[in-house]
């Protein structure tokens, strides 16, 4: 009876034993799965997409662009050949909001004037929309790529003899205006200053999708500036 008695008693202790050590074992493997969905939150695909913060700012640019050749008819006949091309001048500036580690979707615009010909002609474009860019930081430096969906206008004052500075209207002047689709892709860096402070280099390629022209201006335009925001 005795040697039965302490049979049960041995089998009851190991069974215990066994029992907490699997309880340890399944609380230890809880513990680093909660700890690593923690420190790892996009394994769960909760917040791979979380909002980040901003950024924005202002910017100058120049670059050159071009357009077809034009013939353009003065009232009396005489038809003239006009070259649009040159470095444009302009400004304008972004926002963006960042989503995850890398996308980043906002809003742009800008205006950029080109004046040539010999008589101070002048194109005036101006456009703006919706942008989205990827971007990846390598240090202090952050390289993206994108681009802007929107719309825009172009402003063609074409000046074939000198302006005389009076009140009487001049006859040799061309005037077009016209409105487009705009599709412009882009890729710059961005430079840290501080945390919340950057200095940024952009160079793009403003595409007119829906109402080519012969005169509208096109072609790589440089942009500098900064931009100022928070991000965690």
């Amino acid at each position: 009876m005795k040697k039965v008695f302490f049979t049960l008693i041995a089998g009851c202790l190991m069974s215990g034993s066994l029992f907490s050590a699997q309880a340890r074992t399944a609380e230890s493997v809880s513990t680093e799965e909660n700890q690593a969905a923690e420190t790892c939150p996009d394994r769960t695909g909760r917040r791979s997409m979380a909002y980040r913060g901003f950024i924005g700012g202002m910017m100058l640019h120049t670059g050159f662009v071009c357009s077809n050749d034009v013939t353009v008819t003065s009232l009396s006949g005489a038809s003239q050949k006009v070259s649009l091309s040159g470095a444009p001048f302009g400004i304008g500036g972004a926002i963006r909001f960042m989503f995850g580690k890398h996308l980043r979707v906002g809003a742009e615009g800008y205006v950029s004037t080109l004046t040539y010909g010999e008589y101070q002609s002048h194109a005036e474009t101006g456009w703006g929309g919706i942008l989205a860019d990827c971007a990846w930081k390598i240090g202090k430096c952050r390289l993206f790529v994108g681009g802007t969906v929107g719309g825009g206008s172009q402003t063609n004052t074409t000046i074939l003899s000198p302006i005389v500075d009076d009140y009487i209207a001049e006859e040799n002047i061309s005037y077009r205006k016209y409105n487009f689709l705009a599709v412009d892709p882009f890729a710059g860096v961005e430079f840290s200053v501080t945390r919340k402070v950057n200095i940024v280099l952009k160079l793009d390629y403003l595409l007119n999708v829906s109402n080519p022209q012969d005169d509208f201006v096109t072609g790589p335009r440089l942009y500098v500036g900064f931009m100022f925001g928070h991000a965690d």
